[in-house]
């Protein structure tokens, strides 16, 4: 809930939003350019042996733990020699088998979907990996040999995408079903260094993700992808919903021309919606006027329309890029709605009451 300020950029010093996030949520955002090299680290570590899978790797997590693995998709594009599919929920495509790779990804390695899924890949013959901090998950993958990807814990799970990420881009890489992105991984580590500092607490009133957090405030956004930024608009609306504690929605172009672009006119007397547009010079060439268009009906109902640019060189470093950037304004929103960023009392509940149904 808004605490009634007035928008203001003097509420995004490091000392403002310290006094908002006192566990720190800010500061495990900004650690992501150090976070690469770790993460590709603890994957190679693993001991996971190299196969050829022509039924290539599929991805099974949910939330935090998902996202990594959509994300990961997005990095690589074209680049993806076999398919790589992701798995939200209980149960595996039927068409899993021996010659898949199946990663299962859990932060807290106490996710029952996850659980499930990893008995039914070991059911179904396939090679195993787990990526998990511990619980139940990495008890099982030890009872029964399975390598394990250890990723550190003490943060929120949400805050540990880019160790699902590269752990996603490494095990693509040993099951044949993508090249190898180490050079794109190095090279995207000073590329977030840069980034960072210019986004960051101590840069300007008036840089990108202060002032896109100012023009989102009190609003509902709808985060628009297409194609590479599909799953990075996802990432975006789950950051509001849990650091915000706020609601947001995700979109994908070309699709919401043919349906959601109606709902804006009576939407917009309904709630205070936003849109906004994760643009990427891999798009369709007809995407940018889509785009155009998009907005100009977002703004005609009286909503605002931001568009916002990634950066970098490679196709990694323009996908981590727009995860930054969404990211620190997800917590910059948090502060100046004076919510604490890591706490979320609702999902803590859900998770109680559910477990207690088993």
């Amino acid at each position: 809930m808004s605490d009634g300020r007035a928008p203001s950029l003097s509420a995004l010093s490091r000392e403002e939003i310290e006094a908002v996030d006192p566990q720190g949520m800010l500061g495990d955002v900004l650690a992501q350019p150090l976070q690469l090299g770790d993460a590709l680290w603890r994957a190679q570590s693993a001991g996971i042996h190299a196969s050829d899978r022509p039924g290539g790797l599929i991805v099974c997590g949910m939330g935090g733990s998902a996202i990594g693995g959509e994300l990961a998709v997005a990095a690589l594009g074209d680049r993806a020699t076999r398919p790589i599919t992701i798995v939200r929920g209980y149960a595996l495509e039927s068409w899993t088998g021996p010659d898949s790779l199946v990663l299962c990804c859990s932060y807290s390695g106490d996710t029952e979907e996850t659980l499930a899924c990893f008995d039914a890949a070991g059911a179904a013959g396939a090679q195993r990996v787990v990526m998990t901090t511990g619980g139940q998950l990495a008890r099982m993958a030890r009872d029964e040999e399975v390598p394990v990807i250890g990723i550190p814990a003490g943060m929120q799970p949400r805050a540990a995408v880019l160790y699902m990420l590269i752990g996603t881009l490494e095990c693509a890489a040993l099951c044949g079903a993508a090249p190898g992105l180490h050079s794109e991984i190095d090279s995207s580590t000073a590329v977030l260094e840069r980034l960072t500092a210019e986004w960051g607490p101590e840069a300007s009133d008036d840089s990108e993700a202060k002032t896109i957090a100012i023009q989102l405030r009190a609003t509902v956004p709808v985060v628009h992808g297409a194609g590479p930024t599909t799953a990075i608009a996802r990432r975006w609306h789950a950051q509001i919903n849990e650091n915000v504690n706020a609601a947001a929605f995700w979109s994908e172009l070309p699709e919401a021309n043919h349906n959601e672009i109606g709902g804006w006119e009576r939407g917009r007397g309904l709630a205070p919606l936003a849109a906004v547009f994760l643009c990427d010079p891999d798009q369709h060439p007809r995407m940018q006027r889509r785009i155009e268009l998009t907005g100009a009906e977002v703004q005609r109902a009286g909503a605002p329309a931001l568009v916002v640019h990634s950066r970098g060189d490679s196709r990694l470093e323009r996908v981590l890029s727009l995860l930054l950037l969404g990211d620190l304004v997800s917590v910059y929103l948090a502060v100046l709605e004076g919510v604490d960023p890591t706490p979320v009392v609702s999902l803590g509940r859900f998770k109680e009451a559910l477990a207690g149904t088993r």
